[in-house]
């Protein structure tokens, strides 16, 4: 019988974990319990030493052990993952050794049914034709792949409803997906549509955008062209004031007289437009030719008068 020991060999998944010393040690710090590690009192057993050194050794094989710092720590960490592994190796040795034994009697049951079948029928699967033969290799093919305990037809026959219900299950769940493929290329579809349309506004509203900014551009380069003439009038207008106030201009011939003249000149017609009114409801009388004659006198010599002041200040304003 195999010892448990000679399950260890050199494999390259030992030389990943243990290559390079200070991930090995931080791999084992992070599995193993800490509180044995880290407490003062945890030391590794009196002669760990000699024993770490030939698990290595043996581990590694022909490759160099790589270079560690030897001290408590790192003997009781060693020391407890060769136990680990050799626990583990012991539980691998007793598992191989049980599917051997299942393989032995595996193998004497298939011999004892084909010499049960020999003797009781004279078959042997070597008497078979060809035909024959491909027909039994195809029974046992599908025997094997619908996982059926022997070939008879009670055992085909659920394996084969299995695979049914099985490939029903599959073909539904087919559809399924099927439906929603189709749902989600419909809204794939809408979401496109609906991006396309985005992008459109967007490109309009960067347009529109970029010309409303070159109208506040313009009309700021307006404003500013307005505000440079507003002032230089201004400035023009304080400048002729002050010519117009060394000459000794009268106030009164002023823009704003001027202004309130015309206004009151207007005010005035306005007002005579009822009297003319009034007057034409007299006219249809007989009037006194004489006073009439004095009225329309005197309010010619009113209007006169005023057109005559109003002539005399705009001609001086002209000058």
């Amino acid at each position: 019988m195999e010892s448990a020991e000679s399950c260890e060999v050199v494999t390259e998944e030992n030389l990943a974990v243990l290559k390079p010393w200070t991930s090995l040690v931080q791999a084992l710090s992070a599995w193993s319990p800490r509180k044995n590690y880290n407490s003062q009192k945890s030391r590794a057993p009196k002669g760990a030493g000699p024993t770490v050194a030939a698990w290595l050794k043996k581990i590694f094989g022909d490759h160099p052990i790589p270079q560690y710092e030897v001290n408590p720590r790192t003997t009781q960490i060693l020391h407890h993952l060769s136990e680990r592994n050799r626990v583990r190796d012991r539980d691998v040795y007793l598992v191989i050794e049980d599917l051997k034994q299942k393989a032995r009697e595996y193998e004497s049951e298939a011999k004892h049914l084909q010499d049960l079948l020999l003797e009781s029928v004279n078959f042997s699967p070597a008497n078979l034709s060809s035909t024959g033969s491909r027909y039994l290799s195809a029974l046992v093919d599908s025997a094997v792949a619908l996982e059926t305990k022997d070939t008879s037809l009670a055992s085909f026959i659920p394996a084969v409803n299995d695979l049914t219900s099985d490939l029903f299950c599959t073909t539904s769940k087919n559809e399924e997906i099927k439906l929603e493929l189709a749902k989600l290329e419909k809204n794939l579809t809408a979401t496109l549509v609906l991006e396309k349309c985005l992008q459109e506004d967007l490109k309009k509203a960067e347009l529109h955008l970029s010309m409303e900014r070159a109208k506040v551009d313009s009309r700021l380069q307006n404003m500013d062209f307005l505000k440079a003439k507003s002032e230089e009038f201004r400035t023009g207008i304080r400048a002729a004031e002050e010519r117009l106030s060394a000459r000794g201009m009268d106030a009164s011939l002023s823009h704003q007289s001027l202004v309130a003249l015309s206004e009151k000149l207007a005010e005035l017609k306005r007002q005579t437009i009822p009297l003319k009114k009034k007057l034409e409801s007299y006219l249809d009388l007989m009037p006194n030719p004489s006073l009439a004659q004095v009225k329309i006198e005197e309010a010619k010599r009113e209007l006169d008068t005023v057109e005559a002041e109003l002539t005399k200040k705009v001609n001086m304003m002209e000058l």
